[in-house]
């Protein structure tokens, strides 16, 4: 369990949790009293908000110091979860799961870790600020959060420039669609913002959480840089790296893992990760390695001795915990905090209630795919939200957020008018589900094969360019 859920789940009655809510505010209040690590307070305030949450979905009423809950509470108990409050969503770099057919409450997300929604002025100043129509997946609030973008815009339009980091935790070979979207996102933002781009591959991270071997996670690795390389990024603003390489390789870069890893304590990654004493060391320290490419000196071929260079990083909101961590570390070693984009989750062709798994192939549509391949899996597992008939489809209509065509299309269509006629028709009942999903296969066909092609084209001296440390061209 992470900082991101609650611990209620084990308490049988409203009073059970109530008295664990009365500890942990104690807990709450001693930390603070001890002047604890502001992470470590951060994660149990987390966890108490979890547990009031938890409370009001039990008995139907807010938690009050002092007030324990009356036998009417715990009767609601056995009754459905008061105001048709929903289980909550599960959410942290492993998993991600939701009982909601639309997918996860990304409004409560924001709320439960902090961060800021991306709103139509922010989306009106980057599009001020960069001179450029904004993204689709900020146009469609498929990027809907942030930390600190408002601060990089307002640098940026003072000529002080910034870098982009992502990443890619290689556990296959064959990547999906939507493993393409914070690499199609950041990809543009290289191109309207012209900036250097570093990408990690956590092929280290692999290996510590997966049945695979180093080799087979380095492997996965290079085959994971080919596709990302086929996106189109500059070579000359972009460097990809193994971190199974490049951690023996760049002294700057272990040194910052290292600082780091001396300001976050056991108890901190067991708050905010979930940890627990029986899982590996490597898992413990990993944390350091994936927040030390947030800081510029990290990378000395690209920016020599400098650290005062604000990092911007595109992701899934899964990896926000890794982050967080970072923000509070940062000043405490003398660097800029990163800032965030954070995106939704890609849906799974079966319904937006969990991501999509690579070990499943029919969990996804995978850029291996063949046309026929895309054609089938649409059609044999996309979750539909038309009704069971011809006739109470046309009557009644269906329910486009549901719809993992509609869905798939949001983040694939490039035309707004056309999705949003799409839209209203499928709502009204004019279109069909098997109509949608032929749209979605006309979309998706060409866009697999093109990216197909393109990664035809990056051979193994390619990759080896990109991922040799080496200076990049941009003007900051």
């Amino acid at each position: 369990m992470t900082d991101c859920q609650g611990d209620g789940e084990g308490a049988s009655t409203p009073m059970e949790l109530y008295e664990r809510l009365g500890a942990q505010g104690d807990k709450v209040r001693s930390l603070k009293s001890a002047k604890a690590e502001k992470v470590e307070i951060d994660a149990a305030v987390q966890q108490l908000l979890m547990l009031k949450m938890d409370y009001k979905k039990m008995t139907g009423q807010d938690y009050k110091a002092g007030c324990p809950p009356s036998e009417d509470m715990a009767a609601a108990n056995n009754g459905p979860a008061a105001d048709g409050a929903s289980e909550e969503d599960t959410v942290d770099p492993w998993n991600v799961s939701t009982t909601n057919a639309k997918g996860v409450d990304y409004d409560k997300l924001i709320v439960r870790f902090g961060s800021s929604k991306i709103d139509k002025e922010l989306v009106d100043r980057i599009e001020k600020v960069c001179g450029q129509k904004p993204h689709r997946f900020l146009r469609r609030g498929v990027f809907f959060s942030h930390r600190d973008m408002h601060q990089v815009l307002d640098a940026y339009e003072k000529h002080k420039s910034f870098y982009l980091y992502t990443g890619r935790g290689p556990s296959s070979e064959a990547m999906h669609v939507g493993h393409l979207i914070p690499f199609i996102f950041t990809k543009w933002l290289q191109d309207v913002f012209d900036i250097p781009l570093v990408i990690q591959l956590t092929d280290d991270e692999k290996y510590l959480w997966k049945d695979l071997t180093v080799e087979e996670c380095h492997r996965f690795a290079i085959e994971n840089a080919k596709d990302i390389i086929a996106c189109g990024f500059d070579l000359n603003k972009t460097f990809i790296f193994s971190d199974l390489d490049y951690m023996g390789a760049c002294p700057e870069f272990y040194r910052n893992v290292v600082k780091i890893q001396k300001h976050v304590t056991f108890n901190q990654v067991k708050g905010i990760f979930g940890f627990t004493d029986s899982d590996c060391i490597g898992k413990i320290s990993f944390p350091a390695i994936q927040a030390a490419p947030s800081f510029s000196n990290s990378f000395p071929h690209i920016f020599g001795s400098r650290k005062d260079i604000q990092c911007l990083i595109p992701c899934a909101i899964d990896q926000d915990p890794y982050f967080r961590m970072t923000r509070d570390v940062a000043p405490r070693i003398g660097y800029p905090k990163p800032a965030l984009l954070h995106s939704t989750f890609f849906p799974a062709l079966q319904g937006a209630q969990t991501k999509m798994s690579a070990s499943d192939a029919n969990s996804s549509i995978f850029l291996t795919d063949t046309p026929k391949q895309i054609k089938n899996k649409i059609n044999k597992h996309a979750f539909s939200g038309g009704k069971d008939t011809v006739e109470e489809h046309r009557k009644y209509g269906g329910n486009a957020d549901v719809d993992v065509s509609f869905m798939y299309l949001t983040f694939f269509l490039e035309d707004d008018e056309e999705l949003e006629k799409i839209r209203q028709d499928y709502t009204s009942g004019a279109l069909l589900t098997g109509e949608l999903k032929k749209k979605l296969i006309e979309t998706l066909q060409p866009m697999i094969a093109q990216h197909q092609e393109r990664r035809k084209q990056v051979t193994d001296e390619t990759v080896k360019q990109f991922m040799t440390p080496r200076p990049l061209n941009f003007n900051l």
